[in-house]
């Protein structure tokens, strides 16, 4: 199914409120961000591929625009129910789908458990394998509560650092920004500590051995720099998907879309084209 014209809306969903927006005109194609990112991350991506796609940005309840209160869960688990819901929501019929990280997990949960069909899917630096997390990430998840108290100005020089650490370059000074602001108000101190101490890998290892059952068209792609999701993994999960295709990124860190953004759109805007036919 395709849709014209853009728009901006909010889906309430089990008492949330999920941000998302439209843009452009063509088949459809849905980008899901990963953590601690959001939808922003790939909004110049997006702004791009609506020159041939109805491409959907959507943040995640517990991230971005979308609602953080603290009474709901924002585990992986969840995050699956939602997209699939949010699917049925737009009225799309098999769309492009590109995640990245913690997207890939929830797009690969959707696909495998909720009955989900994709045109293409293109796995960038995806949560899928286990083991995933940081030092950083494993430390706040063991001691979240006590994280979660920090004062603002050592919360946001921890999350600066963290974030950081997830690019192979030095961010610059309103990528930083756009990165860490969704974090750094009392709500968003709480919701970050939040979603990390929910992070659990049985969520992938629950659809790590179903991976071979996924039939439409897979393209896998890594940075080789990844220090969060080490390279390893790509070949990993190209082996789990045996049709799926893979292209390394030289340069790139995790934060690929930041560190190596024209390999990236070239490898997407590639991937997409051979996809369509």
């Amino acid at each position: 199914m395709s849709t014209t014209g853009d728009a901006n809306d909010v889906f309430h969903w089990r008492g949330r409120e999920v941000f998302w927006e439209r843009m452009g005109e063509g088949p459809s194609l849905i980008v899901l961000h990963g953590t601690p990112w959001s939808s922003a991350l790939w909004r110049p991506y997006a702004a791009a591929l609506a020159q041939r796609f109805t491409v959907y940005l959507w943040d995640m309840p517990g991230y971005g625009r979308s609602s953080k209160a603290a009474e709901h869960p924002v585990d992986l688990g969840v995050q699956g129910e939602l997209f699939a819901d949010l699917l049925r929501h737009w009225g799309l019929d098999r769309p492009h789908v590109v995640a990245h990280d913690f997207g890939g997990a929830v797009a690969l949960r959707t696909r495998l458990l909720h009955g989900a069909e994709y045109r293409s899917l293109c796995l960038v630096d995806v949560v899928a394998l286990s083991p995933w997390g940081s030092p950083f990430f494993t430390l706040v998840k063991e001691n979240a509560d006590v994280f979660a108290q920090l004062p603002p100005d050592i919360h946001r020089a921890a999350v600066e650092a963290y974030v950081r650490g997830a690019s192979n370059r030095e961010l610059r000074a309103d990528e930083l920004r756009m990165l860490t602001t969704p974090w750094l108000d009392p709500s968003g101190q709480q919701a970050f500590y939040r979603q990390i101490a929910q992070a659990d890998e049985q969520f992938t290892q629950e659809v790590e051995p179903r991976y071979g059952e996924i039939t439409e068209p897979v393209h896998i792609v890594w940075g080789t720099e990844d220090t969060w999701i080490p390279v390893d993994r790509a070949h990993r999960l190209r082996s789990a998907i045996p049709h799926a295709s893979l292209a390394l990124i030289d340069g790139a860190g995790h934060l690929v879309q930041l560190d190596q953004p024209v390999a990236l759109a070239a490898e997407l805007s590639g991937w997409l084209a051979r996809a369509s036919h």
